[in-house]
């Protein structure tokens, strides 16, 4: 059989790939033409093989080195690859501030630019802008909507809650967002509705008292998931923004001026629907961070997540990216 090149596996659609990695501990590296990370065990190096034709974003977290080789091979084949802290979440102790996983997208100048266009058109306009952060809104209001009524792998997990209160708690935030003058109201709308989800899991799972905090001094598990986890949400908005070829720095949500925007606000289209409840159910079920991982890279591959995320912004760009009539 003929040897398929990296550069020619970028034939298969981002949207339907399968993978996400987060590595730790390890060493990326060209090892017979494959790309491989390398653990230690004792005297003994394990090599494990990436399928990079599968994956669509690698997030290189403590211990981690990569070859230039490496870094070629991903390229070639439309891989973005990310370095953040340790557990797949941006915190790093030393500096006592969160800073962003530093994301490398693949190098190609000759993609098409038609949605990038669009964007910008939509961008300049303040009008436009503020209905394409609308648009993210609803199209997350709805997601979380169809993936935790009548979820019967939630149920299965233990995940009992009034679905009547979620869905009031959805139209009241619907009309916050159809009414938001401007960013700032649609963030506190945003923010509002997220502290009621957290309530919401907390008492679905039997979690207890909870309390969100990023920088999760006192070590709580669900704190430390909803860390892990948006971050691979991040690594998927990161994709589907190379994919479209939408600069990240063009976010319509998470402020004009915030370089990694777009990416946030492409995740945020899948975060609370799909990450959040995993959190809880893994926190409560006693779940590592391997473990933890695998259920959300499941959960986003079943329910389409990276699909979404390409269509919603693909959508937002043909509908308000168009020349005014």
């Amino acid at each position: 059989m003929d040897d398929i090149s990296p550069s020619s596996l970028k034939t298969i659609l981002h949207s339907k790939r399968a993978n996400l990695y987060y590595l730790e501990h390890c060493r990326v590296l060209v090892n017979g033409g494959r790309v491989e990370y390398v653990t230690d065990e004792g005297k003994r190096s394990l090599y494990w093989n990436i399928p990079i034709a599968n994956t669509t974003s690698v997030l290189l977290g403590t211990g981690t080195s990569i070859t230039q080789a490496a870094m070629r091979e991903l390229a070639k084949a439309g891989v973005l690859v990310g370095f953040c802290g340790g557990g797949g979440t941006p915190l790093f102790s030393a500096n006592e501030a969160e800073v962003s996983a530093a994301w490398f997208s693949p190098q190609s100048e000759y993609r098409p630019t038609e949605y990038l266009q669009r964007w910008v058109k939509l961008w300049f306009d303040d009008t436009r802008r503020l209905e394409a952060a609308k648009q993210i809104q609803r199209l997350r209001l709805n997601r979380i909507k169809d993936r935790w009524i009548d979820n019967r792998l939630l149920r299965e997990s233990g995940f009992d809650f009034d679905p009547s209160l979620l869905t009031k708690a959805l139209e009241t935030c619907q009309r916050g967002v159809e009414n938001a003058p401007d960013v700032t109201y649609l963030l506190t709308e945003e923010a509002r509705l997220t502290k009621q989800l957290f309530k919401f899991a907390a008492r679905a799972t039997g979690y207890g008292d909870f309390v969100r905090s990023q920088r999760n001094e006192a070590g709580d598990p669900a704190n430390r998931f909803l860390d892990h986890g948006n971050y691979l949400a991040y690594g998927l908005g990161a994709t589907a923004t190379w994919v479209l070829g939408l600069p990240h720095g063009l976010a319509v949500l998470h402020g004009k001026t915030r370089r990694g925007g777009l990416v946030f606000d492409a995740a945020d289209l899948v975060k609370d629907a799909t990450i959040l409840p995993q959190a809880f159910i893994s926190a409560v079920r006693g779940d590592d961070e391997q473990q933890f991982r695998q259920a959300c890279i499941e959960n986003l591959a079943r329910s389409e997540s990276l699909d979404f995320m390409i269509d919603s912004l693909k959508m937002i760009a043909d509908r308000l990216g168009r020349e005014a009539p």
